[in-house]
């Protein structure tokens, strides 16, 4: 089953950041999608089995600290 899980990354505002995040949110085990929407600062992680504590890793390594909505 597909879950999704959003966070809010305020440090995001440009397609650099759209493309880190996606870079290391789409390597992360069991993401099949990302979406990063630059207005809102929300991210969204679709996928089988996300783990919350790597999806924060992987948004901590492309540069940025993460917010549960």
């Amino acid at each position: 089953m597909v879950e999704r899980i959003q966070y809010v990354v305020p440090g995001i505002h440009c397609a650099h950041c759209e493309r880190a995040l996606h870079e290391e949110l789409g390597s992360a085990a069991g993401v099949s999608a990302v979406e990063v929407d630059l207005q809102t600062k929300v991210v969204t992680v679709a996928g089988e089995s996300l783990d919350d504590a790597i999806l924060r890793a992987a948004i901590a390594e492309a540069g940025y600290e993460a917010e549960t909505t």
